[in-house]
């Protein structure tokens, strides 16, 4: 079996995206192009959402 390089995890420098945090409204970078109707959590608000189970 051939060992497929391409998408997913490891495979070099993900490109970053600013962000403003929906929450504490600190700037913060997210690997995905962010969303005008979904808001953007900084890492350590999104953990608080995560830990609270919304």
């Amino acid at each position: 079996m051939a060992y497929q390089q391409g998408g997913g995890f490891g495979s070099g420098p993900r490109e970053m995206h600013k962000a403003i945090c929906g929450e504490c409204k600190k700037e913060c970078e997210v690997p995905f192009k962010p969303r005008e109707d979904r808001p953007i959590y900084c890492r350590d608000c999104y953990s608080k959402r995560k830990n609270e189970g919304r």
